[in-house]
């Protein structure tokens, strides 16, 4: 990796305060993934870019040693989405490296931080290859609603400039886990203390008002565990964008917000989720094969693909081309061909796909099943983003959420890079 990595300026989030840790043991993983095999593609010219976009998949891949005598500082332990990770800004973009997984314990890629606490440097092995700066943590983490909670239990900051939250920590599919997600530990954030369970609106509200002020946050991802109603999460999101939109207004500011629930059984909420503020709608698929589906996620399973393809059509008419994401595991079983049909037949209906790798999150079934190594990852994101190029769809044009933050792939960085 040393020999196609120029020496890149990183810069990233403060990481001065450390938020929950880790109560639960990791589970023994109770399904068997097969290999998948990486797709071919042509050769791409050694530009500085696609170098970039290489270290990004890489580091992801992997993940990385953080090496402090202070600990991890501003980092994510468990909870919904990819997580166990932190962020850095690699060739201009913020990135979120895994740095609490099993197999970041025994990567190659290590940083070493400074005794200042702002500086560090990325080495691969023995090699230096890229400078870390480490800013301050985002103000509005200083502060604590009228009864006590820390913001930072309300809403996260993502990314470079993404309040995100769960509005929803609890979920139907999770307490048992032969039949949840695998790769989910929405409840383990929860059991650290570390949120609360669920966020009122006024709340939200409140955080994201102070975020705006203090530090200029760009866009939110709002997203929910599953509730057990026919909405699947959709009247608690629109009731919390509905707070946020009114609140930030009063500042004379515009803050545009991803929602993230499954489909709902009544698509009429997509309308009432515009109405509330909501500018994209994420509904993630994670595996694309219903085998893959039934066995890595046996519960959200009984929503079948087609049903998704359905509701993405129906979203997409409501909120727009690219307004409507979906995320994409890989690393789950899919094969890259698999992955890729699906990505061209949703790009087609109007649908960004983010795919991202499998993060073996610690506490969680699948917290000993190797990530996807960048030989599988770095071909299969360049098939996508030249699938994206081909309908002139780009992540640049998504008002908010995952696909505009970017931070959980290389895919962004290898759009930029193959353009």
């Amino acid at each position: 990796m040393t020999a196609i990595v120029d020496r890149l300026v990183v810069t990233r989030r403060d990481d001065t305060a450390r938020i929950g840790a880790r109560t639960e043991r990791a589970m023994k993983p109770i399904v068997s993934l097969p290999v998948v095999a990486a797709p071919t593609a042509p050769p791409q010219p050694a530009s500085s870019q696609t170098r970039g976009a290489a270290l990004i998949t890489a580091l992801q891949s992997t993940g990385m040693r953080w090496i402090s005598s202070e600990g991890p500082g501003l980092s994510r332990h468990g909870g919904a989405g990819p997580s166990d990770h932190k962020a850095v800004t690699i060739a201009g973009q913020t990135v979120m490296v895994p740095i609490f997984t099993h197999g970041a314990s025994r990567s190659p890629y290590r940083a070493e931080v400074a005794a200042n606490g702002r500086t560090a440097i990325l080495y691969h092995r023995n090699d230096a290859i890229a400078d870390l700066h480490v800013p301050q943590a985002p103000r509005y983490y200083r502060r604590h609603t009228s009864d006590g909670i820390p913001y930072w239990k309300i809403a996260t900051l993502h990314g470079a400039d993404v309040l995100a939250s769960t509005v929803l920590q609890t979920c139907a599919r999770y307490g048992h886990r032969d039949t949840s997600c695998q790769f989910c530990a929405i409840g383990q954030s929860l059991a650290a203390k570390s949120t609360i369970a669920r966020k009122r609106p006024d709340q939200l509200a409140e955080v994201a008002r102070a975020a705006v002020e203090l530090d200029g946050v760009r866009h939110v991802v709002l997203t929910t565990g599953t509730p057990a109603s026919s909405d699947r999460g959709a009247a608690l999101l629109t009731e919390c964008s509905a707070a946020i939109t009114a609140a930030v207004a009063e500042v004379g500011a515009e803050l545009p917000i991803q929602a993230q629930c499954e489909p709902p059984d009544d698509f009429g909420w997509f309308e009432r989720m515009r109405a509330a503020g909501v500018r994209t709608l994420g509904m993630h698929l994670e595996a694309v094969s219903e085998p893959v589906r039934r066995r890595v996620m046996p519960s959200k399973a009984e929503i079948p693909v087609s049903y998704y393809l359905e509701a993405f059509e129906r979203a997409v008419a409501v909120f727009g081309r690219a307004q409507v994401t979906t995320y994409i595991i890989a690393g789950l079983g899919d094969h890259a061909d698999q992955i890729l049909s699906l990505c061209e037949r949703i790009i087609e209906i109007g649908v960004y796909p983010f795919v991202v790798p499998l993060v073996p999150i610690a506490g969680t079934p699948l917290a000993e099943q190797p990530a996807p190594d960048a030989a599988f990852m770095g071909p299969l994101l360049d098939g996508v983003a030249a699938l994206l190029r081909r309908h002139d769809m780009h992540s640049r044009d998504i008002a908010a959420g995952c696909g505009r933050c970017g931070a959980c792939s290389s895919l962004r960085a290898r759009e930029v890079a193959h353009a």
